[in-house]
């Protein structure tokens, strides 16, 4: 039998075990970003919760099936409350100053999506098994939207498909948002469709010929509503029914409830038998805002300060998910230091792989003890305080006996990156027959910056041979983006970082 993992249950409020449908497999859904920007690291901490359930989860022998979505259409800017108007969050980037460099949403979307596989390369984030997008499953949404109009849980306005909140009873019991009149005040001032029967009830389709993106629909032109799309993408994959669904607390109301309603409401069923939601990221003491300077990319940090990937790694994973976290540069720092050690201690214990040697059994028995603190504290509520906190006792014990280390030592070190991920250059975790995305080994951050950028100007270079000089134009764009000069000679291009203001 496996071992218990438990986790804080949203749905009930009680940190509980993971009860799967079937022994010993996890189907698990976590939501991904809408790609009208660059990720910030406020959204890959709620990532990399989930990578960490990943982690855990096949430690202990369980088979896992992960699915996390990419968005590239019907996120509106006024979701956060209940959907009832505003500009898609992809058309309106296109129109802002960065938006200015593509020729239309769809080059902006293979960009931003393009940058978000990149950074979650850096951070050593595993591949998930399916990454959907909205825009490949609209046939899917249009035709469980039918099924909610057959069975009366939706109706058709002169604007769009809303779902009846009225229909389902259980409405609310996600966030506690179950009082009627309170939801209707939160939403009264800006609804905008006369049409709706109830301020609470949300869109399921948009009519809408104008849009950036749309499809034909039974209903007309237009394009899903965001809550839509992710109950149906991972019932797509995972089933009518699955284990664990995850994402940041700025989803339970009203993301999560809407998906709640929209798929219990069809099936009649659990749609999710646990819930986790990551708790917000503050920097610095303070609310991540680009008005007050402190709202950072991964790439703000990997390449245009130059920090080494897996420090912010461990930095966004060393509070625990389901309290508030406070990022800090000290604490980076401190980060960047553990990671230098970690490093030693990995090559340390390589070389004396290399050689053939044996631990002695009193370093053998101490490492493997630690490495079973850390899988227990992961185990509890993914208690990472405790579990980085035993791994770099367990680094400490490797450095001070340099010279009686082994194989046991090594695989200690491999043991430490398969759970956390933040061992430079060490063996990749187990894929349970699944594909990752991350290499085998994990470069320092100079090295994977200067990989991209020179795929990236080798492609420049394929598309100004054949004469492609949009393409080109929208790499070097990219490069300039990313801080990259480049210079091109009858010797071929050579690049350069910017100075830096």
């Amino acid at each position: 039998m496996s071992q218990a993992f438990r986790l804080f249950n949203t749905l009930t409020g009680k940190i509980e075990p993971l009860n799967l449908i079937e022994p010993n497999h996890l189907r698990f859904y976590s939501c991904g970003p809408t790609i009208y920007s660059y990720a910030h690291i406020g959204n890959f901490r709620s990532f990399l919760t989930a990578d960490l359930v990943l982690r855990t989860a096949r430690a202990i022998g369980w088979k896992t099936t992960y699915v996390t979505n990419i968005t590239d259409v019907g996120h509106l800017t006024n979701d956060d409350t209940m959907d009832p108007s505003g500009e898609d969050r992809m058309a309106k980037a296109l129109q802002s100053s960065e938006g200015t460099r593509f020729a239309n949403v769809w080059d902006l979307s293979r960009f931003y999506s393009d940058a978000l596989q990149s950074d979650w390369q850096q951070l050593n984030l595993l591949k998930p098994d399916v990454q959907p997008r909205a825009t490949e499953h609209i046939r899917e949404q249009i035709q469980t939207i039918e099924k909610l109009i057959s069975i009366g849980a939706a109706y058709v306005t002169t604007s769009g498909v809303y779902f009846s909140v009225d229909r389902f009873s259980d409405y609310g019991k996600l966030s506690g948002n179950q009082a009627s009149e309170a939801l209707e005040q939160a939403v009264r001032d800006v609804v905008v469709d006369p049409e709706k029967k109830d301020p609470r009830d949300f869109a399921l389709w948009k009519k809408d010929d104008q849009h950036l993106m749309q499809w034909y629909s039974p209903w007309g032109w237009g394009f899903p509503g965001w809550h839509i799309e992710c109950s149906v993408m991972a019932q797509c994959y995972l089933g009518d029914e699955i284990d664990l669904h995850a994402g940041g607390e700025d989803l339970i109301f009203p993301h999560h409830e809407c998906e709640i309603a929209q798929a219990e409401a069809l099936t009649g069923r659990p749609f999710s038998r646990h819930w986790i939601h990551t708790r917000f990221l503050q920097v610095e003491g303070q609310k991540m805002a680009k008005r007050i300077g402190n709202f950072f990319t991964v790439r703000d940090l990997v390449i245009e300060k130059g920090v080494e990937p897996l420090a912010v790694r461990l930095a966004l994973i060393s509070g625990q998910y389901h309290k508030p976290f406070n990022f800090t540069f000290s604490t980076l720092r401190d980060c960047e230091r553990h990671i230098k050690r970690i490093r030693e201690a990995y090559d340390a214990t390589k070389n004396a792989n290399d050689l053939g040697r044996q631990d002695q059994s009193s370093l053998a028995d101490a490492l493997t003890e630690k490495q079973h603190l850390i899988l227990n504290a992961l185990l509890d509520d993914l208690n990472t305080p405790a579990a980085i906190a035993h791994a770099l006792d367990g680094v400490r014990t490797i450095l001070k006996n340099k010279d009686s280390l082994g194989r046991q030592a090594h695989e200690h070190m491999t043991e430490i990156s398969n759970l956390l991920g933040i061992v430079p250059q060490a063996a990749l975790p187990p894929s349970d027959g699944h594909v990752s995305n991350v290499r085998g080994s994990i470069p320092k951050a100079e090295d994977s910056q200067t990989e991209i950028i020179e795929q990236m100007i080798q492609k420049r270079s394929i598309a100004r041979r054949e004469r492609d000089f949009s393409k080109a134009d929208k790499i070097r764009d990219q490069l300039l983006e990313m801080n990259i000069e480049i210079k091109d000679s009858a010797n071929g291009t050579t690049w350069e970082h910017k100075s830096k203001i």
